[in-house]
């Protein structure tokens, strides 16, 4: 680093120039599943929403997004943007925590976390922008390519559609995959079956019941699962909420067969409690629901003094950033369902290679830009930039 662009650093690092304009966008995209659906364990949808926000300082500009409703671009809109408009773009955290205190009244889980998630990303891609930095070379980062699994294979695909997802992934050089279960118990064997014999006996097969399941049930599939199938990654075998449940799972079902949550994690307290109740044999994040990159950062040290591995859920192209600063990283969740919209609404979206996602350190930020034209059919808010 020059002693200029290190001048340049350290002047950032302690203020940046004010933040100008803020603006909120939401994107909704319908799935591409059968008859317009798909499932899961506990629900239907027929659309995902992107919640789009852009922080602008020192002619820069940072995006970051969130997946919810389009009431999170509401949110952002009368809580948030007052909080960052006119504030030094040189310290995310600071403002990260200034979010929280608004937020407090108005409903900190959920909702709130969601939104400050979005605008906390975009004051980090904003401050590796005007640093002419990758996201990844601003963070702690312990790698330079996070692992991922290819993940849907949801409960109303039919076989071919399924097998088709599960195989593709593993011809891209993806060796775990991951399919939803329990919405219909007695049609999983078929499907397990189905999914093991066109991935092989080298793939790692996941299971996503998304809480569907009662305590009892969750342990006998556990045992099944793993018996018949070499399922050894169970998540969410009981509603994420019920440690009690999650713990039941993970101390009396297969040594082999690992518990996995957090995904609905929104505040550090929510993973503390998992960490505490001895729920889960990996905790899981999102970087779009527990406080953006500054609410990972938390998370990792604590995943890291507990000697818990830590999984990213879903949002691949911030997580391949973030999750580079996880010293236990496990994995990265390849979601369907986000790569379909981050590549129709970034240009600059990342590609497996070798089963991981490498951040491109030849593109300042994110790396992404926003194809105002693709977007624009699926804009439910806000209005495009003139």
């Amino acid at each position: 680093m020059t002693l200029d662009r290190e001048m340049g650093f350290r002047q950032m690092r302690a203020e940046g120039p004010c933040i100008d304009a803020v603006d909120v966008h939401a994107f909704q995209v319908p799935t591409d599943g059968p008859g317009g659906k798909e499932q899961d364990g506990t629900l239907e949808w027929d659309s995902t929403t992107m919640v789009l926000v852009r922080v602008h300082a020192g002619g820069r500009t940072g995006l970051g997004y969130t997946y919810g409703d389009v009431s999170v671009a509401s949110f952002v809109a009368s809580k948030l943007v007052p909080v960052v408009k006119g504030q030094r773009a040189g310290s995310p955290s600071t403002l990260w925590q200034r979010m929280g205190e608004q937020i407090r009244n108005a409903g900190r889980p959920g909702v709130g976390a969601m939104a400050v998630s979005a605008v906390d990303v975009a004051l980090w891609d904003l401050k590796a922008r005007l640093l002419d930095l990758p996201l990844l070379q601003l963070l702690p980062a312990y790698h330079d390519r996070v692992p991922v699994y290819g993940s849907g294979g949801f409960t109303n695909y039919p076989l071919g559609r399924l097998t088709d997802q599960l195989g593709g992934w593993v011809e891209q050089g993806i060796p775990r995959v991951k399919l939803k279960t329990s919405r219909n118990p007695d049609a999983d064997p078929q499907r397990l079956s189905a999914a093991r014999k066109v991935v092989g006996d080298q793939t790692e097969v996941f299971t996503d019941a998304n809480g569907a399941l009662g305590r009892k049930e969750a342990l006998y599939w556990a045992h099944r699962f793993h018996d018949e199938w070499d399922v050894r990654w169970f998540e969410e075998p009981v509603s994420s909420g019920d440690l009690e449940g999650l713990r039941q799972v993970r101390d009396r079902g297969p040594l082999r067969l690992e518990v996995a949550a957090g995904e609905y994690a929104f505040t550090s307290r929510d993973f503390v409690n998992l960490v505490e109740g001895r729920a889960v044999d990996c905790l899981q994040a999102d970087v779009t629901r527990c406080g953006g990159i500054t609410g990972v950062l938390e998370v990792a040290g604590l995943s890291a003094a507990r000697d818990l591995d830590l999984s990213g859920h879903c949002a691949p192209s911030v997580s391949a950033h973030a999750f580079c600063a996880v010293r236990r990283l496990r994995h990265l969740e390849y979601f369907h369902d986000h790569v379909r919209c981050e590549r129709l609404v970034f240009d600059g979206t990342l590609s497996p290679a070798g089963g991981a996602l490498r951040p491109d350190t030849g593109r300042p930020g994110l790396g992404l830009d926003v194809k105002w034209s693709d977007a624009e059919p699926y804009r439910v808010y806000g209005a495009r930039p003139a």
